[in-house]
């Protein structure tokens, strides 16, 4: 088996992190979502990844590298323009020569891993395999409508959904996925819609089986999903000091502070991960925190946020919370007079003033 993982797409609903870096490289816990998506395959046992990326950058193929650090072989499948999920799918017929695959996009995260449902759809001898997953908002995903215990409909992102289920990022596949997709039309939205794909399949007699994620899982599309994801990552941490405590700092809970880092007349408040070479100085940081490495913080206080590498937070009086600060972010008091507040805002940013 192979797998093939996406790293496409534009993250319209990341940005303005996402104007210079891509998505799937956003750091959850430290660690690129994307690295999380590589270690499940690997984890399960597959060795031989494709990844479709945008073909207008190459930062995530020079970032990723051949996949020897996984001990995996990762090939490189371009996406000239985003088309849709199942124009992704379509990119790898080639890499895939017949081979059943698992399709993973790289902005989901699954505890648990992912070889309990390759063994599942091994068993069920089916040509198609979905993983499903009840959320509070379907008509963000395709949502499939299930009759007697089975598959007989997928709709994408439904004005009204059929069931509270959403397919999850996490699909399996046999060659046939293949004849479904040459036989799309672009949709409304202009994209091929790998819910049509289904569709396809099960209009056309190919048998469709599928199992619920009981764990958690997370879409990482949106702001509020990252925090999340990177609370439920924090929340299981091996607890690991390497950096530097002083005596008059206090650190409780899962913390992990990396080497070189720095916690003076501190409280650290875990679970919290703090990368190398950060300085912590009179300052709190409170749960659910992780904070890219040779960040500064001085004399503020910080909770279930993510900080990326090289910020500034100096006295700032009021505790910054569910937040995300992009690389080289600056928060920083004005001492000049009369006291202002001045900003350098790029687009679609936001922010909240007390």
């Amino acid at each position: 088996m192979k797998a093939l993982i996406a790293s496409g797409g534009r993250g319209t609903r990341l940005r303005p992190i996402t104007h210079t870096q891509n998505k799937h490289l956003i750091p959850i816990a430290n660690k690129p979502i994307l690295f999380y998506a590589i270690e499940t395959v690997v984890e399960a046992g597959i060795r031989d990844i494709g990844i479709v990326y945008n073909a207008e950058s190459k930062e995530v193929p020079e970032f990723i590298g051949n996949g020897s650090k996984w001990g995996a072989n990762i090939s490189y499948l371009p996406q000239q323009k985003p088309g849709g999920l199942a124009q992704v799918v379509g990119l790898a017929e080639s890499f895939m020569a017949g081979e059943p695959f698992i399709f993973y996009l790289g902005d989901n995260m699954v505890v648990g891993g992912v070889k309990r449902f390759i063994d599942e759809y091994e068993r069920s001898k089916t040509n198609c395999f979905l993983t499903l997953a009840q959320v509070k908002d379907p008509e963000r995903f395709g949502v499939p409508e299930i009759k007697n215990g089975r598959i007989i409909g997928v709709e994408e992102k439904p004005k009204s959904p059929k069931s509270q289920y959403a397919v999850a990022g996490i699909y399996l596949y046999d060659k046939h996925i293949f004849e479904a997709v040459r036989s799309l039309k672009p949709s409304m939205r202009g994209e091929l819609e790998i819910s049509d794909a289904h569709q396809w399949l099960i209009d056309n007699g190919y048998s469709i089986g599928y199992t619920e994620i009981t764990g958690w899982w997370k879409d990482t599309g949106k702001p509020s999903d990252l925090l999340e994801a990177n609370r439920l990552i924090l929340d299981n941490i091996k607890p690991r000091i390497d950096g530097d405590v002083d005596k008059q700092s206090d650190v409780a809970g899962k913390v992990v502070i990396e080497a070189g880092a720095k916690i003076v007349n501190s409280k650290i408040r875990g679970p919290v991960i703090i990368g190398k070479d950060c300085v912590i100085e009179n300052s709190y940081v409170g749960p659910f925190t992780a904070i890219g490495s040779r960040t500064q913080i001085r004399h503020s206080e910080v909770e279930y946020s993510i900080v990326l590498d090289e910020c500034k937070i100096l006295s700032v009086h009021t505790r910054i919370e569910g937040s995300i600060l992009g690389h080289d972010v600056e928060i920083v008091e004005s001492n000049g007079k009369p006291r202002v507040h001045r900003f350098m805002i790029g687009d679609q940013s936001r922010i909240e003033i007390t």
